[in-house]
C-alpha cells in the first residue's frame, strides 16, 4: 500500500512545465518577443484606462456645458461658466468661437466708428462671419485630434502584435526541428519545448492584440459621436451668431 501511494507523488525534481518555467527556459529571440508583448500591452492598457476616463469626463462635462448653453441668455456668461466645465470639447469649441466673435466685433466697432467720424456710412463686412466658422472649425480639428491622441497606438498593437507573436511561433518550432537534427530523435521530450515556446508567443500576441482591438473600436465610436455633437454645436452657434448677433449691425 506504502509503494502504491509512493508510485502516485511526483517524482523529485521533476521537470517544471508552467507556463513560467517555459517562458524562463525559452531561447533569447522567444524573451524577447515576450518581451515586446509585454511593453506593447502595459502601454495599451495604460492608454485604456487614461482614455477611458478621459471620455466619461468629457462626456460628464459635456451635457453639463449643453444645458448651460440653453440656459444662458448671453455669450460672455455662458463665456466665464464655461471655463469651469475644462474635459468639455463643446466648451472649448464655443470658447474659440467667442473668442473670434469678440475680436471681431472690436475690430468692426473701431472701423465703424473712424467711418462715421469722416462723415461716411459705417459698413459691416461678411469676412466676419467667415472668420467665425473657420475658428470654430479649427477648434473642432484641434479636439478632435486631442481625443484621438493614443488611440492609434491601440491600433498599432491590434495590427502588429499577432505577427511578433507568430514570429516567436515560427523561432520555436524552428528551434523544434533544430534540437530534432542535434538529437537525432522526434521523440516528445524533444520537440515539446520549442512547440510550447511556439504556442506561448501566438497566446501572447492574441492576448495584447486582441483588448487594443476591442477597445479601439470602442474608443473610435465614442470619439466619432462626440466629433459629430461639436459639428451639430459649432453649425447651432454660426445660426444664433448669424440670427441674433450679426443681425443687430
Amino acid at each position: 500500500m506504502i509503494e502504491a501511494f509512493a508510485t502516485n507523488l511526483p517524482a523529485a525534481g521533476a521537470a517544471d512545465h508552467s507556463v513560467w518555467a517555459i517562458i524562463a527556459g525559452a531561447g533569447w529571440v522567444v524573451k524577447g518577443v515576450m518581451l515586446t508583448l509585454l511593453a506593447f500591452s502595459i502601454v495599451c492598457w495604460g492608454i485604456i484606462l487614461t482614455k477611458a476616463i478621459a471620455l466619461s469626463r468629457a462626456r460628464k462635462h459635456t451635457q453639463l456645458f449643453f444645458d448651460a448653453f440653453r440656459e444662458s441668455r448671453k455669450f460672455s456668461l455662458l463665456y466665464a461658466e464655461a471655463k469651469q466645465f475644462t474635459f468639455s470639447p463643446l466648451a472649448h469649441v464655443f470658447k474659440a468661437g467667442y473668442a473670434e466673435l469678440t475680436r471681431i466685433s472690436k475690430i468692426q466697432s473701431a472701423a465703424q466708428k473712424a467711418a462715421v467720424d469722416s462723415g461716411g456710412e459705417p459698413e459691416y463686412e461678411r469676412t466676419g462671419m467667415d472668420n467665425i466658422t473657420r475658428s470654430l472649425q479649427q477648434a473642432v480639428t484641434a479636439e478632435r485630434a486631442r481625443l484621438e491622441r493614443g488611440v492609434n497606438f491601440l491600433a498599432t498593437t491590434g495590427s502588429s502584435a499577432p505577427f511578433i507573436g507568430l514570429f516567436g511561433t515560427v523561432w520555436g518550432i524552428m528551434e523544434s526541428f533544430r534540437s530534432i537534427g542535434v538529437m537525432k530523435s522526434a521523440s516528445l521530450a524533444v520537440v515539446a519545448p520549442g512547440i510550447a515556446e511556439a504556442l506561448i508567443a501566438t497566446a501572447a500576441g492574441l492576448a495584447a492584440a486582441i483588448p487594443a482591438v476591442v477597445f479601439y473600436n470602442y474608443f473610435l465610436s465614442r470619439i466619432n459621436t462626440i466629433s459629430t455633437e461639436m459639428d451639430n454645436f459649432a453649425s447651432e452657434l454660426i445660426n444664433i451668431i448669424e440670427r441674433v448677433y450679426w443681425k443687430r449691425k
